[in-house]
């Protein structure tokens, strides 16, 4: 295992520097790496999210907090200085499926042995305590896995409360009033006072432990460094992709699934459905643009909607748990 670091507090730039690192370093002869930092305030979204539903945009804009979205699922997470990110690079080891289990655990072993008494929890979370320290997310391309996760070491919990907009059905199925009821931060559980630099260079000492290694770092050249920047301007620097299209549909419903939040938008017209958009904090390896392309046109009548989902290993779009019986009903209403 090597580790990389990126000098930068920049959002747009460090999430570039993650993708560069997801999609260009060398795995062929087992390398593994281990990316620990940092961002100035922002909120990142999931690839898949709606960014006006999650963000209050008011506060975003008067405290110049910057929205960016991840080339990863899952859902809305806000940073600051006292947060530390960690992204793990490495070949597959579940045959393609998200597999949050396998590349989570040394994070949770690193944090009990600096005295927090972490465990996985949920479908993507470790807890303390009952309450969300690491919300984690997941991407696969190419035999190539993108393990990534936001520690909320010394957050400034009042800036998260007020960034992020959490939908009522979310809280009410953990049964908690407030995500400010639903997180804490690592610092209160360590054995002493500590800063993030100070619990960055710990946990970093201990990840290479458990692989019995001193830490070695993997410098990126001039040459991939031009093309980091050439990602984030293309991509996490872009508007277009950080904000995506505001669905436009006359119809939208969602629902909160065990599995994820998922919702639709789309328009009815002649009969036949348009503009059909799926969004949501899913995990999946497909790209659900394909099955929004598979029901555009689509005549609007729940058995032939059903019908174009059962064509779809769902599984590979949402992950576990959601099945064209849960989905048809974002199209139909049920009363």
């Amino acid at each position: 295992m090597k580790f990389v670091e990126s000098h930068s507090y920049d959002p747009e730039y460090n999430l570039a520097f993650e993708e560069f690192l997801f999609k260009y370093l060398p795995l062929d002869n087992g390398e593994e790496y281990v990316y620990l930092w940092q961002n100035a305030d922002a909120v990142i979204i999931g690839k898949n999210q709606n960014a006006w539903a999650e963000i209050n945009e008011q506060y975003m804009d008067d405290t110049k907090t910057k929205l960016v979205r991840r080339i990863t699922g899952g859902g809305a997470v806000y940073h600051d200085l006292g947060n530390l990110n960690f992204s793990f690079i490495t070949k597959d080891k579940g045959q393609g499926k998200i597999d949050f289990s396998t590349y989570y655990v040394p994070i949770v072993e690193a944090l009990k042995k600096l005295g927090v008494p972490a465990e996985l929890s949920g479908r993507n979370d470790i807890s303390v305590d009952g309450k969300k320290v690491v919300g984690a997310s997941q991407s696969i391309w190419k035999n190539r896995v993108l393990s990534n996760g936001c520690m909320l070491f010394d957050v400034k919990m009042e800036n998260l409360a007020q960034a992020l907009k959490v939908r009522p059905e979310k809280l009410k199925t953990k049964g908690i009033a407030s995500v400010k009821a639903r997180v804490s931060n690592i610092k209160p559980y360590m054995d002493s006072d500590k800063t993030v630099e100070d619990f960055k260079a710990l946990l970093l000492k201990e990840l290479f432990d458990q692989v019995g290694q001193e830490v070695e770092e993997y410098v990126l050249s001039e040459e991939d460094l031009k093309k980091v920047e050439e990602i984030k301007a293309e991509r996490f620097g872009n508007s277009k992709w950080n904000w995506g299209k505001s669905p436009k549909g006359s119809y939208s419903r969602g629902i909160k699934f065990p599995a994820a939040w998922v919702e639709t938008s789309f328009d009815v017209n002649r009969g036949k459905l348009e503009n059909v958009k799926i969004l949501g904090d899913y995990f999946g390896t497909m790209d659900t643009k394909e099955i929004e392309e598979a029901l555009e046109g689509q005549d609007y009548k729940k058995d032939l909607v059903e019908n174009v989902l059962k064509g779809f290993q769902l599984e590979k779009y949402f992950g576990k748990g959601i099945d064209s019986e849960d989905l048809v009903k974002l199209f139909f209403q049920e009363d």
